[in-house]
This record gives structure tokens, sequence and C-alpha cells, in this order.
């Protein structure tokens, strides 16, 4: 149950960062194209940076993986602060925070399928 849980929360902090990703382009550019392009084009960009590299099946390197969750997860942060929700902001990256550790201490990374 506890490893279950621990990788529910690290799936939901994954999707509220593509939505956090989203937010912050819409709040950012004043053209309404512009604001589409970032809405859609920020989330799938992460998306596929993190499917390349971070998600439990990539085949990069351990290396690469922690680089790519400390950007997306710290970008999110920062989209979230600059948003004005500060508090918002260091509550998300605690959670993330807590969460990888747990996960990375206790082995709970899902196994890639042989």
């Amino acid at each position: 149950m506890w490893k279950g849980a621990n990788l529910l929360v690290a799936f939901v902090v994954e999707v509220v960062a593509l939505g956090i990703f989203g937010w912050w382009g819409w709040n950012t550019a004043d053209a309404t194209l512009a604001r589409w392009l970032l809405v859609i084009g920020l989330p799938v960009v992460a998306a596929i940076v993190w499917g390349m590299f971070a998600a439990p099946t990539a085949a990069r390197g351990n290396s690469a993986r922690w680089i790519v969750k400390v950007l997306v997860f710290g970008l999110a942060g920062a989209a979230l602060w600059s948003l004005g929700h500060p508090l918002l902001a260091v509550g998300y990256v605690v959670v993330v925070a807590a969460n990888l550790l747990i996960i990375h201490t206790q082995k709970l990374q899902p196994t890639k399928p042989s």
C-alpha cells in the first residue's frame, strides 16, 4: 500500500507540473494565438522530455533522469511562484522533494519491462 501511494503521488505531481506549465503559458502571453501555443506547447514539450529522460521506461542514464526531474519540478515551482502563488509553489516543491526522497530511498521506482 505504501509503495502504491507514493507512486500515485509521483504520478499526480507529474501531471500537476504539466497543468502548471499550461497555466503559466496562458497567463504569460497577451495574444490569443500565443496563449494557445504556450498552453498546448509547454506541457507537450515537458511530457516529451520527461518521457525521453525521466520516465521509468526511459533508456537514458540516471544522471539525466535526475537532472530532468529537478528541472521539470523546479520550473513548475518557479512558474507557480511567478503566477503569484509563493506558498503553493513552496508546498508543491516540498511534496515533490519528499516524494522523490521516499521513492529513491525505498527503491519504489517501477522497474523497466523486460
